[in-house]
Order: structure tokens, then C-alpha cells, then sequence
């Protein structure tokens, strides 16, 4: 069998994705996804330009053979976009392997460890009253496990609150990068951050009690001393973690923040290989590993990463947002049902336009997902809706600090 066809798509329903479709002689397809927010059209052109005609011919059961070459044949390794781009080839072949084995692919990676997949969702609001109504409607639809963004006093907009307008007018919930030519401008005061957040949680505890499990994302946006002050200050209401506390380039950091605070500590979205983890599991700097399949390389890499991150024990909690696109999504879910390492998954849902066009099916009932036992990776991609969708070029927020310093957004 071989490979005649790898084709790109760009579509943007509510938000910007970019997906490969393989084709077999056999007419069998596989599908992947290469989404980078806010640089979609540079693994789009990675991906037609560069290595689309590199799998014309090529034997798509042949994955791992296939990852090392469009790993090391290009030299200029890493990055995300070479990294986006060979995670969706990636993912369209284990779900090309699945089709062909009448098998999901869970089953193709040792098969499931555990029924179903925590979940958990995000709550944020304005203020305290509407974050109580924000964790209470995710209650109602069945997480069980409730992560807490909040507005901070004295700042105009903070990353992760729905409810924040953006400057089109429209609302955090599926797309925090803005329509336009140029990234929208936010501030930033880490002093009153660190102020207001105890707080917040001081105040969700006593309304909601100490059995429901939360989660933080400080979004890199600490130095070291910082996050571990923060650490310490959160220990009183038992965080399930607390996600991206600083930069995490700085891998070294991490050890000072650990000789201060017990609370969990989460790190990896925007890692792209395993290297990037070396240190920071081998010395058990981090609880979890944030990793997302799309942007580390697909399913086998991800595998890999948590088989490694299982000696030390140390669980999954990929990153699941709207920026990874069904397709991502479920490629992970894959690998959380088979690991015996897992931890929790993030997961946001999508837009129904976005369901337009990934028919998905997986699942989520009272608090767990679950990918589905479809052959392959259990999503369809709908050609003619996509199309309906034109790519919109949008950016992510950026920071700036009250004397006009870029920060960290």
C-alpha cells in the first residue's frame, strides 16, 4: 500500500485550524492536525511546500520510520511549526492504521487503562459573583474538576476570563486571538495578581468546600520567586495544580520554586519535544506533563514522553483548549486511555461550527471522556463545510506593564 495524496486545509470556523488529509492507493484517508494559533500559515505552507511530496509513495504503515525522517532529514529540527507539521502526518497515519485494523487507536497503543477520562473545565469571571455562577454552570454539565481564572483589580484584561470582551466586541470562550492585522494590546501588574488570587480561592473554597478539585494557569507569567511565593500562598486550598507558573525555557527555575511550595505544579504547553522535558522529569520538577499532540509531534511522541514521565511518577494533563482542533484533541485522548500514567484532561469545547466540520466520536458524560471505539482516531473531516470557513488572519494577545515593557502575555 502507499500513500497518493496529502492535502491541506485551512478553515476557520470560530477560530483557525489546520488540518492534513492522507490518502492511501486504497482510498483510505487519515487525518491530522497542525494547528498553530496566531501562525497557521506557516505549517500550512511547512506542510504543502515542504512535505507533502516527501509522503507520495511512501508506505503509510510505516509511522515511526516516518516520523524519524521528517524529524532529521530537514536538519533544522524542533520548533513549532516543524513540529505541528509532523505531529499531524503522525496522527493521519495511526488513524489510517486504525481504519485498517478495525481498531481505534487506543487499542493499537495497548489498549485502554481505565473506562473514561477526567476532565476538567474552566470557570472564570468579572468578579467573585459571576465566577461562583461560571463554576456552577460547569457543575451542571458535569465536570467534576474546575479550573479558576479571575479578573484582578486595577487590570483592564487578563488571559482566561470568558467573560472579558475583546476588541471585536465578542467573548473569550472559543478565540482569545483577535481578528486583524496586529495583536491586541493588554496590561498586566503581577503585585496584584499575587494579591488578589489567595483570595479568590479563599472565597471559591468556602462557597463550593474542599472536595471538588482546582486548577490555576498562571501563564508563564511569574519570575521564580514569584510563582513560588504564590505556591505557598495557594497551599491552603489544596490546587489540583498550578499550571505555567513562569516561563518554563527556564527549566532551572524550577527547582527554587519546588524548595518553597508543596502545591502541584503543571508545565509543557508550548513544548514541542521531549527534550524540552529532560531536566525538569528526570529531577521531578513538575506533577504534570501539559504537552498537546499537536504541537510535540503526534501521537508517538507523546506516548514516549509519558512513558518516561512514568518512571518517576509523574501523570498526563495535556493541554486541551479550543487551539487544538478536534483532531488534536481526540489523538490525545487516545493516548490517555492507554497510559497507565494518567493524570486529567483539559477540555474545552468546541464551537458547533467548529463540530460543522470535525464530526467527532468521542464523548463526555458525568465529568469523563472518552474518544469512542470507531476504527482510527474517531473524526471525520467535512471538506464542504470547511470551505465555508475562509482563514481569517488573527493574533493572540501581548502585554505590556504599567511603564510600557513587553511581558509575558
Amino acid at each position: 500500500m502507499k500513500i497518493i495524496a496529502a492535502d491541506v486545509f485551512v478553515t476557520s470556523p470560530s477560530r483557525n485550524f489546520v488540518t492534513l488529509r492522507i490518502t492511501t492507493e486504497d482510498g483510505v484517508t487519515g487525518i491530522g492536525d497542525a494547528t498553530l494559533n496566531g501562525r497557521e500559515l506557516a505549517v500550512a505552507a511547512y506542510l504543502k511546500e515542504h512535505v507533502a511530496q516527501l509522503l507520495i509513495g511512501k508506505d503509510p504503515h510505516r509511522i515511526e520510520d516516518t516520523w524519524q525522517f521528517l524529524y532529521r532529514s530537514s536538519y533544522w529540527r524542533r520548533g513549532p511549526v516543524t513540529m505541528a507539521a509532523i505531529a499531524a502526518v503522525d496522527m493521519a497515519l495511526w488513524d489510517i492504521k486504525g481504519k485498517l485494523a478495525g481498531m481505534p487507536v487506543y487499542q493499537l497503543l495497548g489498549g485502554a487503562s481505565r473506562n473514561g477520562l477526567r476532565a476538567y473545565g474552566h470557570a472564570s469571571g468579572s468578579d467573585i459573583p459571576s465566577l461562583f455562577d461560571s463554576v456552577r454552570e460547569h457543575l451542571e454539565l458535569g465536570y467534576k474538576s474546575i479550573r479558576i481564572q479571575t479578573a484582578v483589580p486595577g487590570i483592564k484584561a487578563v488571559y482566561g476570563v470568558a467573560a472579558q470582551a475583546q476588541a471585536s466586541g465578542e467573548r473569550y470562550d472559543y478565540e482569545p486571538a483577535g481578528r486583524g492585522a496586529f495583536p491586541v494590546e493588554e496590561d498586566w501588574d503581577t503585585r496584584a495578581y499575587l494579591r488578589h488570587l489567595p483570595t479568590v480561592f479563599e472565597a471559591v473554597r468556602n462557597e463550593f468546600g474542599p472536595e471538588i478539585p482546582l486548577l490555576h494557569d498562571g501563564h508563564h507569567r511569574m519570575t521564580p520567586i514569584q510563582a513560588a511565593k504564590l505556591g505557598k500562598a495557594l497551599e491552603p486550598y489544596d490546587l489540583f495544580w498550578l499550571e505555567d507558573c513562569t516561563p518554563a525555557e527556564n527549566q532551572e527555575a524550577l527547582r527554587l520554586v519546588r524548595q518553597h511550595t508543596t502545591t502541584p505544579l503543571a508545565i509543557g504547553e508550548i513544548f514541542n519535544t521531549v527534550y524540552d522535558y529532560q531536566t525538569i522529569i528526570k529531577e521531578q520538577l513538575i506533577d504534570y506533563v501539559r504537552a498537546a499532540s499537536t504541537h510535540f509531534g503526534g501521537i508517538s511522541p507523546l506516548k514516549k514522553v509519558m512513558d518516561f514521565a512514568a518512571q518517576y511518577q509523574i501523570k498526563s494533563g495535556f493541554h486541551g483548549p479550543t487551539d487544538i482542533s478536534p483532531v488534536g484533541f481526540a489523538a490525545q485522548l487516545h493516548v490517555g486511555l492507554a497510559i497507565h500514567n494518567y493524570g486529567i484532561q483539559e477540555y474545552m469545547q468546541h464551537s458547533d461550527k467548529t463540530n460543522e466540520v470535525f464530526h467527532q466520536t468521542m464523548t463526555f458524560k458525568d465529568g469523563y471522556l472518552h474518544p469512542g471505539d470507531e476504527p482510527g482516531i474517531g473524526v471525520e473531516f467535512n471538506e464542504e463545510a470547511a470551505a465555508a470557513f475562509p482563514y481569517q488572519q488573527a493574533y493572540l494577545p501581548y502585554n505590556r506593564l504599567v511603564d510600557g515593557t513587553v511581558h509575558d502575555w
